[in-house]
């Protein structure tokens, strides 16, 4: 009873935190209406008075184009906001702000200003529900933000000439005030337009400061695409597509696919996938080509990354390769160890597996299943499954991450079978992708979620379903990942970075529960082989670090900008 009781408050939580996105997008629609409604109104003549010694009449003009700009901004933004975008909060916040300031230099509209308190409030109360990636940027965006620009250009004009008539020389009906608006914003002129106030003379000049400032904005949305760096071609995305499904055979061969990657190519069977923030390049992973290729590749990419001014690196590589990187230059340091199941041998008998076993009898006993979904999934499923991912990252208080682990989108889940875990009444509770590896006759998974709150046990469960179905099906082995920093710098023998890295982890482990992951892995029984960050040098630590904290995290947020 107390833990269906749980349930049905967790659901409620769920709830409550959908439509409080859904209502704080609503919201920032309503509050760029509301500042164009404003920026086409004069101001009460008693707030005037009160404000004309110490705010000049261009400074309160000023306030009110930078209004209907954010209002304009707010609109534009808001569909991001519905879809939890973490730069669109950013970026909304911000918008917030300067709006509440703009209120009051125009002439002290306490209303509106105590409006966009109100939204601020609300974004901040739930900031940690906007934690979706950016997306990619595409020519449709764009055109979508021109016809948007235009839209509202119109809607502005459209109003305040209906509404500010007095201020003319001539009355307008709402279809004159379309009319004029429409040929001032494309003949850049005004047919018989006379001003007979200051304020009419503001508005008919702002129209063009609008129409050109969002305008212009549109335009950058459209060639956007040709303006941000890094991005592959449709022809170079399906060339390492091609080599990694040839020479792919690690559990990091399908992230190099993911559409974060730049790649450099040498020839056509080698390619390594990376990301470039400020001076650092980072390669996710060894090489990905035929081994008598490595060098080259390896050599290739560094002298690739001199010309270009950056520090390159490569994070969890294998043993493989090490004297070649010896051999190109670079350092080595082990960073943790990646948990390999012999599948051959799996099994939930003996007395060493008896917590596995228990807890995977009790939820049989309970009504759980572990069921395998091929793609393509339906409706339902994903709509499920989505929210699922949203509880998990709000309860985590962060947001996806990236570069050698994949985001939750409807393309990356719909390209891989999955393995959801049902409860008694068919509701899913927790999910992970399966990724195999190419090459290498081994499954892993990218992807592991579940609700904030599930039954004991659950976890256990799932990778205990997980190892059995890639036994049933053929598989050699099972990657449960990489264990970070765990067993690293610990002998006496290690070198001095990996013990200094071991010491960092021990103060870290405070704030990430690194130990109880390895532990949770061990019940397995795994093979831990170690995986190495390489490097060009210990002066080129921190910037690697920087490049790889930004390559994971996205704290990058004007480059986010760029992308969204």
């Amino acid at each position: 009873m107390e833990e269906l009781k749980f349930s049905r408050l967790a659901k409620r939580n769920m709830w409550l935190e959908i439509w409080g996105v859904r209502i704080t997008a609503l919201a920032a629609i309503m509050m760029g209406l509301v500042n164009i409604l404003s920026a086409v109104q004069p101001a009460l003549q008693n707030r005037i008075a009160m404000i004309n010694a110490f705010i000049p009449l261009e400074v309160r003009h000023g306030g009110r184009l930078v209004s209907a700009l954010a209002g304009f901004a707010l609109i534009l933004i808001a569909g991001n906001l519905w879809r939890r975008k973490r730069t669109a909060w950013i970026v909304t916040v911000s918008l917030i702000s300067i709006t509440f300031a703009s209120h009051l230099i125009k002439g002290l509209d306490f209303e509106e200003a105590s409006g966009s308190i109100a939204l601020l409030i609300l974004l901040i109360l739930l900031r940690n529900s906007f934690h979706a990636s950016s997306d990619r940027p595409s020519l449709k965006q764009g055109i979508f933000v021109l016809a948007v620009a235009f839209f509202f250009t119109l809607v502005y004009g459209s109003i305040g000439f209906f509404l500010l008539d007095r201020h003319f020389s001539v009355k307008f009906s709402a279809l004159d005030a379309i009319r004029q608006t429409v040929v001032m914003f494309t003949s850049l002129y005004n047919p018989g337009l006379e001003p007979i106030t200051g304020f009419g003379k503001y508005f008919a000049f702002s129209i063009y400061i609008i129409g050109f400032s969002t305008l212009g904005f549109a335009l950058l949305m459209l060639i956007r695409p040709v303006l941000v760096r890094g991005f592959a071609t449709p022809e170079q995305y399906q060339h390492a597509v091609d080599i990694v499904t040839n020479y792919g055979r690690t559990a990091l061969a399908r992230p190099v696919l993911f559409e974060d990657k730049t790649y450099y190519f040498t020839g056509d069977d080698s390619v390594i996938g990376y990301a470039a923030y400020g001076r650092g390049a980072i390669a996710l992973g060894d090489p990905i080509c035929p081994p008598e290729k490595a060098l080259d590749s390896i050599l290739g990419f560094k002298n690739y990354c001199i010309r270009n001014d950056w520090k390159p690196a490569f994070i969890s590589t294998l043993p493989d390769y090490l004297e070649d990187y010896k051999t190109a230059g670079f350092d080595a340091i082990c960073l943790g160890y990646e948990a390999i199941v012999k599948l051959d041998s799996f099994s939930l008998e003996g007395k060493e597996n008896k917590d596995i076993r228990y807890a995977v009898n009790r939820l049989d006993k309970l009504g759980y299943k572990a069921v395998v979904h091929q793609p393509p999934h339906n409706l339902d499923l994903m709509t499920r499954l989505h929210e699922i991912s949203d509880a998990w990252l709000t309860s985590r208080h962060g947001g996806e991450m990236h570069f050698s682990d994949g985001w939750f989108n409807d393309k990356y889940i719909q390209s891989a079978p999955m393995m959801v875990i049902h409860a008694a009444d068919g509701s899913p509770t927790a999910f992970a992708n399966l990724v195999p590896e190419y090459q290498n006759n081994e499954l892993t998974i990218d992807l592991m979620r579940h609700l904030p709150k599930v039954e004991y046990g659950t976890m256990e469960f799932l990778f205990a379903r997980l190892l059995q179905y890639a036994k049933d099906n053929g598989y050699n082995t099972f990657s449960l990942g990489l264990s970070a920093i765990v067993g690293v710098g610990e002998k006496p023998d290690d070198p001095r970075v990996e013990k200094a890295l071991h010491t960092l982890s021990e103060y870290a482990s405070r704030y990430i529960n690194f130990k109880g992951l390895h532990n949770f892995k061990e019940k397995f029984h795994p093979d831990w082989q170690p995986r190495y960050l390489i490097y060009p040098g210990a002066a080129s630590l921190p910037q690697i670090l920087s490049t790889l904290l930004q390559a994971h995290s996205g704290r990058d947020y004007l480059w986010k900008f760029l992308r969204k």
